[in-house]
């Protein structure tokens, strides 16, 4: 918090204001990007005010310009103007710079790129004019360019966006207020008249800071009351208007009639409180409850019902199959019924409409309320007449059957009525059919839907309402095709697998109990004669899955399909190094074609035949046919650009200390020196090759030389080496033998025989192949001898004397005497030399400073040596995965990258708030409970990176150990912050793009002689920084200069002013300023990364205290200026209040985003990371915004996501395989071909002009919009935006590891489910989208959640049925009649057991792998995650998300959970476990496994042990996982010691009697009433609803009484009312022992004995006396406590939700029995616990469960645990 204002700068001054991208106030500054003229050509259109009427009482500057004119006359901010300035300008100068061909005056700006800008911005406010039937104020025609009028249209939109703060989220209110102040500037340029006054118009709103008090500060105080009103979100979301009600109030023509302009203040939109006169909801209220999703998507429900109806009553025959059965016309007239169920439903629809939408209703908005009456009655209307008319074709048959009992045949009056029948019908079906033509031809319906006549606004008011948005959302043809056959087909299956394994197997079993006579009720029965209720139980499981299976379809159809599409998009091509070895030869070109922007012509994109060029190419490219891709021979620029591009990103990977110093030898690609001839592939690619080629020429010692060369040739890695070997063994002797001596000759001139004889093809005949081997060992050990730290010099000359002797010796085919060699010249003259003198005084070592020639031996070396493929080079697996990605995507399909002056502009925006940067040294050191640090856990997980790192850091001048502590401190936070979840990875990651931007830039416009220069300066820049010998560590002082890359050093200048005007990261650090003011070392760090990283810029609300209460608050972006050397301030804009009104994170993302720039924004997260060689590919992906897919061009571009933190534990691995799947599999398949994606909150990249215009990229309403990011993809939809997914980029994304952080995420998730179901987007999408489209959005959005809770409902309706059969009697009567009821249900429990197994996951996980990875790892992951408890995971986490799910849907609740993104190695205690799982898992499962015990005690059925196992084992699963997996998935979670010590604390928790601050971690009531938050928020339906469900619990006690011996086998009611003493009696008891413990228990505590003494007393006489005089059993006792703990419990949960009415004595009681029970379930959960803990070996079993990825690379995990260091 500051208290003072920042010093202003001086308006006369403006060069000496800070600016943030471009110096606009001062074009002559020297700076980068002020070379371009386009920059230049736009600040001067800006400064054309020429005779613009200057505005009154403010003083003019000549400098100024149309956004200082504006800001004068309109009353906007200094800054706000300075920020859309640049804003402006920049857009601009990027437009014009992407002109193809460029314009013919480069120095002003182009009219086109102005009007097509103006157009894209004003186009939604064009599409709301036209909407309202009001005429646009933008009066400009198309054909005369009036430069002057667009850029102030343009730049009063922008100055008005860039102010309005909150109002951001309210398009359509921007709309209004953009409308008319453009009306006031449109009558001021036209020198209109005010006739008041009789001078010039003045605008109504003028003066300092005019705009945000006039006009932004009503309308947020208005959104600000109604925030209060909501009660932080506990009021219910019909009380209150939020972001979209407001918003939707200009929808309507009724905010000109009632707001008008000057805004009017008294007009009922700003009543918020309590009169009649406020405007209530407007659009949608958003009503909780379940009918909801019967409303939103009630085209599905009625699909299903009919087809369950029809299914039913054709079944009903029992013929084999339905045709059968429909030959009979008595069956055919029967299924005509369905109508009546349609018409019904259509009448539920209206009903629930009126029911949910009254609030909508007021005096403006009658009309709406007339619809809703009539549609009931128009509803109940058609029931009438179905039944009449159905009624007559019954009663005709009938009379025929009277007058003509034997003749079975329709006579024709009653098929005339059937007839007729059938017309009514076709009537009352008649708008489906409409809507299927319409389906047929999208392009009509897109038509009618757009335009705004009043004839079809009447026509289609009917139907639905009229809304500004949700119009004209069908696809293209093809499109539409593709996913309608999708649907066609899983329709299909789904229905046909439905009829005949679900609906036929039931028809038998329920006949027969239905016939079933004198059934033997063991209980008091109320429907004596009918078994109607059995068979309802019978069938409602069954009903359940019916309605949820299609579900399991669409994941089985879904992962098929998008295996397919990835399949055609060449997906998973390049799996391993293996692969990348074979393609590799043809990466340059492919890095060429991709990467690099080629010459273009300048009319040739875009035609067919470029296209289809471009396709040819591709095809050669990938399969490698075609001279131009086959060879690069090394003197090409494009193998230099190569080689520049490869090596930074391997050098990247070495910063990143994933590959090692000796790996990264091994891998770049060498600069060309020592004249070899032909590329130097990487060492890697070349092992073995020469050892091969040798073994070939030993082999055909005597063939040609043409042959041998054939063989050779034939692999291009082994013809390289062998060229390179020759010619780099012939530099290095000439380059060791000094020149101008006689030994110099004598090599040079043994080396001009081989050419000579290669040359003329003779090498085979004029050598000996066999001396090869000799040769090959001695220069083996020749480079040994030199790469030795210390040469030998005399052992350099007895090696290079072995070698002469066997060139002269052995080498030649015909043997030479010394005279003869002499006269060739290849011996010395002088004969006293070859006695052993020779090469004595020759030998010239190189000093060790020359790196470059001590690489080349080196490498020279590797070649010769390597005897092992390479394959595991390099060895960490996460430097493979990205190799073999990038590898792979570059022979995938994208777009031609342009070059970076011509790409689309882009930034990226990452929220933040109070998460870690980076992390200190404590956090490092700090040990856990078991003794185990952070860097510890780091360093055994990442063992191989550590080791790197270390390496890294001798060589950048660590001597000791140690000193990682004290001098090298910063390199090690940094290094453990990059594996963890932190803002500097993320930040780190982002800042890859500027790196990779700078780089293209400098090879777009690099000249043949600068790439050359290049990779000679780099190769010998890269040797001198040292990354060196590994012999000697000690001689590379000299460190490498980390920020910068090699490259660095051949930029000319220019790079860096492209760069920063193509890409800006923008960090919303939302409480910066407070964390400045608090000194957090948060805000250091956030400061330390500005510093680093130039293109990084921190938005921040800051707030200033100007009087005792009143604050400020400003909208504030810094940067660090290098030049000052210290943070700077850019902008200030002040805001209308405090920022957060709605939910954080999108608020924070909204304040931030007016300080983007460029085309496009990628939303970033905190937990996500980015990757150098997928930021190359980045202009690639922008120019996608070109494409047109389907019939839209794209509006927000998927980007695919790699999770990286599979590897921490086997929790983790599922959840990333899980998410993996979801990322990549389950994406492309919405984008191709259902066409129905959304954002959920990847790494996508927003068009930011389309959002900036239409509620930006987020809403943030509270509550209803807590899963922020998904309703940016409906809003998306719904405004007729395209959403793609592009597969060849990708980005790193964390997500949780340990149990609790990933139940809450997935509870995080199902609220945010729960709450989308209530929302208009939800209800708008289920009604708009066409009847497939909607399928697909129900399945993969809130149908996914619903159907997972229908899965849970089914075991219960299953159990709770069978219970009711078993306990009833009805199925011991069946048993004895032998019905085969069990078959049915056999098969539909195994569906449900698979479905909980998981496959809703698994299937798409295996099939996605296998496609990426192949078909044998996929099976085995698969089943090593099985072995892993995988599926005890999967259940569990269903349980979660039905839990919070329906929790949200009923009572409300959801709220933001901020999950913790920490690394897990720590034990969590029995008693925070309890707290977490005890409502949603725990009691859920004691009460089923309660039912499976009773079941077996009761049921005659289960006498059958196998038959009971095998009816109830995916029950019994289910209960197992609910309550074991908390510890199983709990590190050290059966160790006998700490289940012990767990419990202690459980103890102690459970009684805390803590104050009134107690936090729920210390005390048990706390928890409890926490527990209950909901039912506090909660509205009648829901507590009603509660109570109904708790009435189960008292079954058990009427099932079970009548069970009993005291019973002596009554089935009178009065049984079941007398156990109800019981009941009395123990709570009289209870009371009485709490009543004398308050009163004696301290003082006389003789008589709290005594009464405790009586009440035992008592209880064992009552208990004498039933067993002598009544028919009591002694087992009873405990039979009756299975009846009664059930019922207190149901007692208990009524008593909560009717706790407002119970005087306070009472409810001491329900707090004492409630601590009671909670006890008990503890009680319940820990036994299995303690006894697995008890057993020996389990504890070491469970460690091998949880951690085994990170055992099988050799990892001390156990000591991990038990912190055993070494």
């Amino acid at each position: 918090m500051s208290n003072r204002r920042p010093p202003a700068p001086d308006p006369a001054r403006p060069e000496s204001q800070p600016y943030n991208i471009i110096p606009i106030q001062n074009l002559l500054a020297d700076h980068p990007s002020l070379r371009y003229p386009e920059v230049r050509a736009a600040a001067a259109a800006l400064r054309t005010v020429g005779n613009l009427r200057k505005p009154p009482y403010a003083q003019w500057h000549h400098s100024m310009d149309l956004l200082d004119w504006l800001s004068l006359l309109f009353g906007f901010q200094k800054d706000n103007v300075r920020n859309q300035r640049e804003h402006l300008v920049l857009h601009l100068a990027n437009a014009q710079m992407r002109l193809t061909p460029p314009p013919d005056n480069i120095d002003t700006l182009d009219a086109g790129v102005l009007r097509r800008f103006r157009r894209k911005l004003l186009k939604n406010y064009t599409k709301w004019c036209d909407y309202l039937n009001r005429k646009s104020n933008i009066w400009i025609s198309d054909r005369s360019a009036d430069l002057r009028r667009e850029l102030l249209y343009v730049s009063l939109f922008l100055l008005i966006w860039g102010e309005s703060a909150n109002l951001r989220f309210m398009p359509e209110c921007i709309c209004f207020i953009f409308h008319n102040m453009c009306y006031e500037l449109n009558r001021i340029l036209e020198d209109y008249i005010d006739e008041n006054t009789g001078l010039p118009v003045m605008p109504s709103i003028s003066g300092e800071n005019a705009f945000l008090n006039g006009v932004v500060k009503p309308i947020y105080e208005t959104v600000r009351r109604e925030v209060d009103r909501s009660f932080n979100g506990a009021a219910p979301h019909s009380a209150w208007r939020n972001y979209d009600d407001l918003n939707e109030y200009f929808w309507s023509k009724r905010c000109f009639d009632r707001l008008k302009w000057p805004i009017d203040l008294g007009s009922n939109f700003f009543v918020t409180s309590g009169s009649k006169k406020k405007v209530g909801k407007t659009g949608f209220v958003e009503q909780r409850s379940f009918w909801n999703i019967i409303r939103s998507f009630d085209r599905l429900w009625v699909i299903l019902i009919l087809f369950l109806q029809a299914g039913i009553i054709v079944a009903w025959e029992e013929k084999e199959y339905p045709w059968n059965a429909l030959k009979s016309r008595d069956v055919q007239v029967r299924v005509l019924t369905v109508f009546f169920t349609w018409s019904g439903l259509r009448f539920l629809q209206s009903l629930l409409d009126a029911g949910t939408q009254y609030n909508l209703v007021s005096r403006e908005t009658l009309v709406l309320g007339v619809r809703m009456i009539l549609k009931s009655v128009v509803a109940v209307c058609w029931m009438i007449v179905f039944a009449v008319f159905y009624g007559k074709i019954w009663s005709q048959r009938n009379s025929d059957l009277r007058r003509s009992p034997r003749d079975l045949s329709w006579s024709s009056e009653a098929n005339k009525k059937v007839v007729t029948f059938l017309e009514v019908a076709l009537v009352f079906v008649s708008p489906e059919i409409l809507a299927l033509v319409l389906l047929i031809l999208p392009w009509i319906r897109n038509f009618l839907e757009n335009t705004n006549w009043k004839i079809l606004r009447m026509l289609t008011w009917w139907f639905q309402s009229s809304s500004f948005i949700g119009r004209g959302l069908r696809e293209g043809l093809v499109d539409n095709i593709k996913y309608t056959l999708f649907w066609v087909v899983v329709l299909a299956t789904k229905f046909g697998f439905s009829y005949f394994m679900q609906i036929k197997p039931m028809v038998k079993p329920s006949k027969q109990m239905l016939k079933l006579k004198d059934v033997n009720y063991e209980w008091h029965e109320f429907f004596d004669h009918s078994n109607r209720l059995s068979v309802g139980l019978l069938w409602l499981p069954v009903v359940l899955i019916y309605l949820m299976d299609l579900q399991i379809w669409y994941a089985i159809y879904s992962s098929f399909v998008g295996a397919g599409v990835g399949l055609f998009q060449h997906l998973g091509e390049i799996r391993n190094i293996q692969q990348l070895r074979l393609r590799f030869q043809f990466f340059a070109s492919a890095i060429q074609f991709n990467l690099m922007p080629e010459e273009q012509l300048l009319n040739a994109r875009g035609t067919f035949k470029s296209k289809f060029k471009d396709a040819i190419d591709r095809l050669k490219l990938r399969y490698g046919f075609g001279q131009p891709y086959k060879k690069l021979e090394s003197n090409q620029v494009e193998a230099n650009k190569f080689a520049l591009i490869w090596n930074e990103i391997i050098l990247i990977f070495r910063e990143e200390d994933i590959i090692s110093d000796k790996e990264l030898e091994l891998m770049e690609l060498p600069q060309n020196s020592w004249n070899v001839r032909v590329i130097r592939w990487p060492s890697f690619l070349l092992c073995n090759e020469l050892l091969l080629a040798l073994s070939q020429a030993k082999e055909l010692v005597d063939a040609p030389d043409k042959w041998l060369w054939y063989k050779i040739r034939k692999n291009e890695y082994r013809r390289c080496a062998v060229i390179e070997a020759y010619d780099s063994v012939k530099h290095l002797l000439l380059e060791i033998i000094k020149t101008n001596t006689e030994e110099h000759s004598i090599i040079t001139v043994l080396f001009q025989e081989i050419d000579h004889s290669l040359q003329i093809e003779k090498f085979t005949k004029t050598f000996n192949m066999t001396a090869l081997p000799n040769f090959h060992a001695k220069l083996i050990k020749l480079l040994e001898l030199l790469n030795k730290p210390k040469q030998d010099r005399n052992k350099v000359v007895d090696t290079l004397q072995a070698l002469y002797e066997i060139a002269v010796r052995e080498f030649f085919k015909e043997k030479r005497s010394t005279e003869q060699l002499m006269e060739d010249g290849m011996a010395p003259r002088d004969p006293a030399a070859m006695a052993g003198h020779l090469f004595g005084n020759a030998v010239q070592l190189p000093d060790d400073s020359n790196k470059t020639f001590y690489r080349q031996t080196r490498r020279l070396h590797t070649i010769l040596t390597s005897r092992d493929s390479m394959n595991n080079i390099p060895e960490n697996l996460e430097a493979r995965r990205r190799i073999a990605f990038f590898s792979n995507s570059l022979f995938m399909n994208m777009p031609h990258a342009p070059q970076v002056e011509k790409m689309m502009a882009f930034s990226v925006l990452t929220p933040y708030y109070n998460e870690e940067v980076v992390y200190s040294r404590e956090q490092l050191r700090t040990e856990n409970e078991d003794g185990v640090s952070t860097l510890y856990y780091l360093q055994t997980i990442y063992a191989d990176e550590w080791k790197n790192f270390m390496q890294r850091m001798r060589r950048e001048g660590m001597e000791k150990d140690g000193e990682i502590w004290t001098t090298k401190l910063r390199d090690l936070r940094l290094w453990a912050s990059y594996r963890g979840q932190t803002l500097g990875r993320t930040v780190r990651g982002m800042m890859y793009y500027y790196r990779a931007l700078k780089m293209l830039a400098f090879l777009d416009s690099a000249s043949e002689m600068d790439i050359k220069e290049g990779s000679r300066e780099l190769g010998s820049m890269r040797r001198d920084s040292g990354l060196g010998s590994f012999d000697s560590e000690s001689s590379l002082s000299k460190s490498l200069s980390r920020n910068s890359s090699s490259v660095n050093s051949l930029f000319k200048g220019h790079e860096y002013g492209t760069a920063l005007m193509k890409f800006t990261y923008v960090v919303a650090c939302q409480i910066y300023g407070a964390q400045k003011a608090k000194k957090d070392p948060h805000a250091e760090e956030i400061l330390y990364l500005m510093k680093n990283n130039e293109a990084l810029r921190v938005a921040y609300v800051d707030e200033v205290n100007t009087g005792r209460d009143e604050k400020e608050y400003y909208s504030v972006l810094v940067k660090y200026d290098q030049q000052l050397d210290k943070e700077v301030e850019i902008y200030r804009v002040k805001l209308p209040g405090p920022l957060k009104l709605g939910e954080g994170k999108p608020e924070n993302q909204n304040h931030a985003l007016i300080f983007t720039r460029g085309d496009a924004v990628q939303t970033i997260d905190m937990n996500q990371d980015n990757y150098f060689e997928e930021a190359l590919k980045m202009r690639n992906l922008l120019e996608e915004y070109r494409r047109y897919y389907g019939a839209r061009k794209p509006t927000i571009l998927g980007v695919r996501e790699h999770i990286f933190t599979g590897s921490v534990s086997s929790l983790a691995w599922f959840m990333s395989a899980q998410e993996t799947s979801f990322v990549t599999l389950g994406q492309r398949v919405l984008a191709n071909p259902l066409k129905i994606r959304m954002h959920y909150g990847h790494p996508d990249v927003f068009d930011r002009f389309w959002f900036m215009t239409r509620g930006g990229i987020s809403k943030a309403s509270r509550v209803i919009n807590i899963s922020e990011d998904i309703f940016a993809g409906f809003n998306c939809t719904l405004r007729g935006g395209n959403i793609t997914h592009h597969e060849y980029i990708q980005v790193g994304k964390g997500r949780d590891v340990g149990l609790n952080q990933i139940s809450m995420f997935e509870a995080k998730v199902a609220s945010g489910n729960g709450e989308q179901i209530l929302s208009r987007d939800v209800y708008r999408l289920g009604h708009r989208l066409d009847f497939f489209r909607m399928l697909s959005f129900f399945y993969t959005t809130v149908g996914f959640f619903l159907n997972t809770m229908m899965v849970i409902l089914t075991v219960y309706a299953f159990l709770w049925g069978r219970l009711y059969l078993a306990l009833s009697g009805v199925e011991g009567s069946a048993l004895a009649n032998k019905s085969g009821n069990n078959k049915a249900l056999g098969a539909i429990l195994n569906q449900q057991f698979i479905i909980q197994l998981g496959l809703f996951t698994a299937l798409p996980m295996i099939v996605e792998n296998s496609l990426e990875h192949g078909f044998l790892e996929a099976i085995w992951d698969f089943l090593t995650m099985q072995l892993q408890l995988s599926s005890v995971f999967y259940t569990f986490s269903m349980g979660t998300r039905t839990h919070f799910f329906g929790r949200t849907i009923l009572h409300g609740g959801a709220k933001y959970r901020a999950t913790g993104r920490g690394f897990v190695v720590q034990h969590k205690s029995f008693a925070e476990n309890y707290r977490l799982y005890a409502r949603s898992h725990f009691v859920k499962a004691i009460e089923l496994g309660l039912i499976l015990v009773v079941y077996a005690a009761y049921s005659p059925v289960a006498k059958d042990t196998f038959v009971y196992i095998a009816m109830t084992i995916s029950s019994w699963f289910l209960v197992v996982s609910w309550i074991m997996a908390p510890f199983v998935f709990n590190p050290s979670g059966f160790d006998w010691l700490k289940t012990v010590y767990d419990f202690d604390d459980f103890m102690d928790w459970i009684w805390y009697q803590g104050g009134v601050f107690a936090k729920s971690e210390q005390s048990w009531e706390r928890w409890w009433y926490e527990e209950q938050d909901h039912l506090r928020t909660t509205g009648l339906w829901g507590k009603l609803l509660d109570t109904i469900l708790d009435l189960r619990f008292f079954f058990f006690q009427y099932g079970i009484v009548f069970q009993l011996g005291i019973a002596a086998g009554s089935t009178s009611i009065a049984v079941y009312f007398l156990s109800w003493i019981y009941i009395a009696v123990a709570f009289g008891f209870f009371l009485m022992v709490g009543y004398a413990r308050n009163k004696y228990a301290a003082k006389e505590h003789i008589y709290y004995r005594m009464v405790q003494f009586l009440i035992i007393v008592l209880g064992i006489l009552v208990i004498i006396a039933l067993l002598q005089f009544t028919s009591f059993k002694f087992t009873d006792v405990f039979t009756s406590l299975l009846a009664f703990i059930p019922t207190g419990w149901g007692i208990l949960l009524i008593a909560q939700v009717v706790r407002p009415f119970l005087p306070s004595i009472l409810w001491e009681a329900v707090i004492s029995v409630a601590r009671l029970y909670d006890i008990m379930f503890g009680v319940i959960v820990m036994v299995p616990v303690a006894f697995l803990s008890w057993m020996p070996g389990f504890q070491s079993m469970q460690t091998r469960i949880l951690f085994n990825e990170a055992f099988s690379r050799g990892l001390r995990i156990f000591q991990l645990v038990t912190g055993k260091k070494s």
